[in-house]
């Protein structure tokens, strides 16, 4: 209440005799609650505070003696690897190869994934034609499937690319499914009403209803990806950085193999990144709990 508002009462009440203005309450106005500053970090600050401290802890057990140089790199010794690669031309190379080989695979299991899920989700008979086989495919473990890959497709580039599609269509098939049956009836009985054709239905809400359900399974997929490439590339690979680790095992550089570890992070944390900028952008009409 302002000091006006206490001014006008008082003043009504001393007008009809009930008592007087008190001196006090003009001379001395309510006082406002404070509030507590709070200072602001940016969220991207945010998110690279936890990296930093795993690699800060990183280094000092590794200063400490907690581990010893042969069994875990330090920080330091890591980066001095990456520089010593870098200037060779060696990292660059390998890295590009990996990133291929990723985005080959991942754009073939991302458009498998989506057919099959839209099929299977659309159709009563395409669910039951295509998901028991898919559900089935999916329990068998996709590095299980190495020597196979080999014997079917060699030892070159396409082994590698079918392993990564197939775990990746996994991911995009279970999570879309998932999207476009769990869209609201009641939203669809209102498209109907409206006259939306079958189509219209599709474009018009069961693709929006089912997008974040496929952002989520496109984040798994990219995970699951680059843990794919680590060991298709450790087997029968002349490239790449899973290579990289395997001809450093052979010479102990163990700053070498953490090297290798510490880019597959990074690049599974830019990925994740990118996705989540795609929510953000395609998904900016829905409102939902983003924690306190």
């Amino acid at each position: 209440m302002s000091v006006i508002d206490v001014v006008t009462k008082r003043s009504a009440k001393h007008d009809e005799g009930s008592s007087s203005i008190d001196p006090i309450a003009l001379t001395n106005p309510i006082p406002k609650q404070r509030r507590r500053s709070v200072i602001h970090v940016p969220r991207l600050l945010r998110r690279v505070i936890g990296p930093l401290i795993v690699v800060v802890l990183w280094q000092w057990s590794c200063s400490a003696g907690v581990f010893t140089s042969y069994e875990v790199a330090s920080p330091l010794a890591v980066f001095d690897a990456g520089r010593e690669l870098w200037s060779q031309g060696v990292l660059q190379s390998n890295l590009l190869v990996s990133l291929r080989r990723v985005v080959e695979g991942l754009g073939v299991g991302v458009g498998i994934g989506v057919v099959l899920a839209v099929i299977s989700g659309l159709f009563r008979i395409g669910e039951d034609l295509v998901d028991p086989v898919v559900q089935a495919a999916r329990a068998v473990p996709i590095l299980g499937l190495v020597p196979l890959a080999i014997i079917w497709f060699g030892v070159g580039e396409l082994p590698k690319v079918f392993l990564i599609a197939l775990g990746s269509t996994f991911a995009i098939y279970i999570n879309t499914f998932a999207g476009i049956r769990g869209v609201d009836t009641k939203l669809v009985e209102a498209g109907q009403t409206f006259g939306l054709s079958r189509w219209g239905l599709v474009r018009r809400i069961v693709i929006p209803g089912a997008l974040p359900n496929f952002l989520v399974g496109l984040r798994l997929a990219l995970v699951g990806s680059w843990l794919i490439v680590i060991v298709a590339e450790e087997i029968n690979a002349q490239s790449g950085i899973g290579y990289l680790i395997m001809q450093a095992q052979t010479t102990d550089r163990t700053d070498i193999m953490m090297l290798g570890l510490a880019i597959y992070a990074v690049l599974g944390l830019l990925a994740d990144a990118l996705v989540r900028l795609l929510e953000r952008r395609l998904l900016s009409w829905r409102r939902v709990f983003e924690g306190a």
